[in-house]
């Protein structure tokens, strides 16, 4: 299930990422999930869509 959500943090040297669905709960996301889509970079308030699923229920 695909769902929109905005970007709060991406730091390309620490690698360290999160966003926040509409819903507003934050959810932070591993480097095989950002290497996985098309994006070279994020920035902070930017807007997404993410795949939600997996045995968390998020991804």
């Amino acid at each position: 299930m695909g769902v929109q959500a905005t970007v709060k943090v991406f730091d390309p040297e620490t690698r360290s990422r999160s966003v926040f669905p509409d819903d507003g709960t934050e959810i932070p996301f591993g480097m095989e999930a950002f290497d996985a889509g098309p994006l070279l970079v994020l920035r902070s308030g930017q807007r997404v869509n993410i795949a939600v699923g997996g045995s968390t229920g998020r991804r």
